[in-house]
């Protein structure tokens, strides 16, 4: 329910943003901080809300979490104005933050490593995918039918159901260390560099990589996150146990998340504009595009987690990317006019089922070798190197797409063919470039995942 939860809300609110201007009468500007807030807030603070898993009990910070997110989703159906949304959408990220590490730790505590924890992440994973595309299909649903306040609104049983329930069949699990020193400098640091880093990431698009703000920003994140480094190796109890980065797997899974999610955002980001812009799709059409993709993540994840058991997670790892990476190439290739069935669908499905394979596998590896007094710092971490990585993606791809776009489109003259054509190249670049991202997760995956038969023990405390 956790995962659901978050991955949904994730992505709901796309469809639903002209509606949300509309009401709100908000400017461009102001309406992608609907967005970034969540986004932002939610990465920013994973990794904190997993140590506080940790030390003050996982399934106490799951219904803090799902409170925190239906009192949020509340008060952003009822926003009067732009201001107050934006508001609202932060603390929904504070809230999501809380469940995510708390439920994926809660989930690893309660299988041990092995087949069973792959079944369970293996139904994690298809979850995550089937919700995304439940987001985007119920977005535009709901903002053509009933009003844009209903896609926040619809939060509100599901997290008071889920906080009352959650004594009743999730049990309290902590690492036992709650009378050992929180890490508080350890935590402003890390959390403030975080949310300081997604934002300037979401930010430097629209502003420019070579702008004053973005090179501060970028200033400011290297010193925040120097300060962290230099709190953890002097803490007795650092937010961030350095044992955790002795494991090799954990290292490769984080970075390649990062790349992987950072693919898969800017895939989702271009694909919904391609398919409006240049297939001419209603939003509603462009969400429901999205359905076989999600099955076959579905599909892949389910695969995966039966196959690890039998084949090495190195190689269904590898075997995920390298599909993904085909059906980012062969939406690369798909023409102007042509076709959903023929040009779109095959891509579709190759990411899918790619996806869903490489999120299954990335989290088994993530959580390899991590004891359960550090499970809430691994489930936010990985969670973190997804956010940032779909921060990062956009950011790049979106730097490489529209490179030069506007000075092209002001040559069109506002020519309907010419403009379709410069939109038609920008979209195309993207794909491309997100297929270079894919292809770098595979070539790091490729080159530095331990083999079968060299299985790391585990990190031992101190």
């Amino acid at each position: 329910m956790g995962q659901f939860m978050v991955m949904t809300d994730a992505s709901i609110v796309n469809l639903a943003l002209p509606s949300i201007q509309e009401g709100l009468g908000m400017s461009d500007v102001s309406l992608g901080y609907v967005v970034t807030a969540y986004s932002t807030v939610l990465g920013g603070f994973l990794l904190l809300s997993g140590r506080l898993a940790d030390t003050f009990g996982r399934r106490r910070l799951l219904r803090c979490g799902f409170l925190l997110f239906a009192l949020a989703s509340l008060a952003s159906g009822l926003a009067q104005n732009g201001p107050m949304l934006i508001a609202s959408r932060g603390f929904q990220g504070l809230g999501s933050s809380l469940i995510a590490p708390a439920a994926l730790s809660i989930l690893t505590g309660t299988f041990p490593e092995g087949p069973e924890r792959n079944r369970a992440l293996g139904v994690w994973g298809s979850l995550a995918g089937i919700a995304s595309i439940v987001g985007v299909v119920a977005g535009g649903v709901l903002a053509d039918g009933p009003g844009w306040e209903w896609i926040f609104w619809i939060n509100l049983p599901i997290g008071v159901g889920a906080a009352a329930l959650a004594p009743l069949i999730v049990p309290e699990s902590r690492a036992g260390e709650r009378r050992r020193p929180f890490d508080t400098v350890g935590a402003v640091t890390l959390t403030a560099g975080l949310l300081l880093l997604i934002f300037t990431l979401g930010e430097a698009t629209r502003v420019g990589w070579d702008t004053l703000r973005t090179i501060g920003s970028l200033a400011g994140v290297a010193v925040l996150l120097a300060a962290f480094v230099a709190t953890e190796l002097r803490a007795r109890s650092p937010l961030m146990p350095p044992r955790i980065f002795r494991l090799r797997t954990m290292r490769v899974a984080n970075v390649s998340a990062l790349l992987v999610f950072g693919t898969l955002g800017a895939m989702f980001y271009f694909a919904s504009i391609f398919m409006q812009q240049v297939y001419g799709y209603a939003p509603m059409r462009a969400g429901f595009a999205y359905v076989p993709l999600a099955v076959c993540v579905a599909v892949g994840a389910g695969l995966a987690s039966a196959l690890i058991s039998r084949v090495a997670a190195r190689t269904v790892l590898l075997a995920g990317l390298v599909a993904t990476v085909a059906g980012l190439l062969l939406l690369w290739r798909a023409p102007a006019g042509g076709h959903y069935a023929t040009d779109l669908l095959p891509g579709f499905l190759a990411v899918g089922l790619g996806c869903g394979a490489v999120f299954v596998t990335l989290q088994i590896a993530a959580f390899a070798g991590i004891g359960k007094e550090d499970a809430g710092v691994g489930a936010g971490l990985i969670n973190t190197s997804q956010e940032a990585g779909g921060a990062l993606g956009l950011a790049v791809v979106g730097t490489i797409a529209y490179s030069g776009f506007a000075s092209e489109l002001a040559g069109t003259g506002g020519d309907p063919d010419l403009v379709r054509a410069v939109q038609e190249s920008a979209n195309h670049d993207a794909f491309l470039a997100t297929a270079c991202l894919g292809l770098a997760a595979l070539v790091i995956a490729a080159t530095l995942m331990p083999r079968a038969g060299r299985r790391e023990p585990a990190a031992e405390r101190g």
